[in-house]
């Protein structure tokens, strides 16, 4: 019996790998504008950003839903 592929967008792919790919499309400006949480607008950095995200579950949800909606522009 075959393995059917995974059809999760998300599947293999590392909170680091998110936050990189929407910074470099989108840039931290425009991703603060997106969603609206501190680690984007002040100082932000990916290190403080991946911390941020790992511990807040709402904001992490936030831009993993930023991701999926963007797939295609990428």
């Amino acid at each position: 019996m075959k393995n059917s592929e995974n059809k999760d967008p998300l599947h293999g792919i590392t909170l680091q790998q998110i936050l990189e790919k929407l910074i470099e499309f989108y840039g931290f400006d425009t991703l603060g504008e997106l969603i609206k949480i501190k680690c984007f607008n002040e100082n932000p950095t990916i290190k403080s950003s991946l911390t941020f995200l790992r511990k807040t579950d709402w904001a992490r949800k936030k831009v993993e839903e930023l991701y999926v909606k963007s797939l295609n522009k990428f």
